[in-house]
């Protein structure tokens, strides 16, 4: 675990691509009913579009934290009513999490997001999955609103912070913190109910998976409740037993590549299953941990363009 922070201090050289993640139409086709949450205070979640929206009701409207698919949108859009979006706050780049920036901005939100994050829907990247380039999406779909490391602003009554999470899932991860209300959102960062998921292509790897979610657990306190990009909201225990699970598997994976092991290798001797949770897709996530940590030590980095 020592050497987590030495790696991320090296960085990435230049903006990477991403690895693209499931077909989208799976989540057209099958076409959920979209599902309100309260969390607390002024915060409530939309779930199912496909992963979950974060409302803020701010008095004169509400604001956003990430917009779900372009299929769900429209259906995020009529479950809020009248309420006029004002603020949205894109938590990293994906489809599944940005898809509704372009109809929320044309009706007058204004984006939000991490520099990084803008700079992937500012342009064509290329994914290494299928060996393809994604097209970027409308010019009204790219933040106007960026920070660099931290920041905060006052919506209606709430206090918001927000933070960068270095090279956790992707290298533009965000955090929005609801102080007033004692809610945090943490994006894909955390991941209670899906295969945890590294796009190490756009920078993402498991120590600093571990290391986002150690940064976290000190903004938050034991009554906060924390909000994921998928699955239910979670309690700060649950957020802890998701750090030491990933910190687990870090200590284990990195120290059997560090002696020559492959993705298939370690698979093989069964190290998934002293961190004792299953996975849907171990092969697959086993990949990308150790393409993550290749490209740390080969100080890899791709073109955005």
């Amino acid at each position: 675990m020592s050497n987590r922070r030495d790696f991320l201090k090296t960085g990435l050289g230049g903006l990477a691509g991403c690895t693209a993640l499931a077909s989208l139409g799976a989540h057209a086709a099958r076409a959920p009913a979209l599902q309100t949450q309260p969390v607390a205070g002024r915060v409530s979640v939309i779930g199912e579009a496909p992963g979950n929206v974060t409302v803020l009701s701010a008095g004169d409207g509400v604001m956003l934290v990430d917009s779900g698919s372009t299929q769900q949108a429209p259906a995020v859009r009529k479950l809020l009513g009248k309420q006029r979006v004002h603020t949205l706050f894109n938590t990293h780049y994906h489809a599944d999490q940005t898809g509704g920036n372009a109809l929320f901005a044309k009706a007058g939100a204004q984006i939000h997001a991490q520099t990084i994050t803008k700079q992937w829907l500012a342009a064509d990247y290329y994914s290494p999955e299928g060996d393809r380039w994604i097209k970027a999406p409308p010019k009204e779909a790219v933040p106007t609103v960026t920070f660099r490391d931290w920041g905060e602003m006052k919506v209606g009554e709430e206090t918001v912070q927000f933070g960068y999470l270095l090279e956790a899932h992707t290298r533009g991860d965000a955090y929005v913190f609801f102080r007033d209300s004692n809610v945090l959102v943490a994006g894909d960062v955390v991941s209670p109910l899906r295969d945890p998921v590294l796009d190490w292509y756009a920078g993402g790897w498991l120590g600093g998976r571990a290391d986002a979610m150690d940064d976290l657990l000190e903004i938050v306190n034991e009554q906060t409740l924390i909000v994921p990009a998928y699955g239910k909201v979670m309690t700060y225990a649950e957020l802890q037993a998701e750090r030491d699970y990933i910190t687990k598997l870090y200590d284990l994976i990195s120290d059997l590549y560090h002696h020559g092991n492959s993705a298939q290798d370690i698979l093989n001797k069964g190290v998934l299953n002293e961190a004792g949770r299953e996975l849907k897709d171990p092969y697959r996530f086993l990949y990308d941990v150790v393409k993550g940590l290749q490209a740390h030590y080969t100080n890899f980095g791709g073109n955005v363009v």
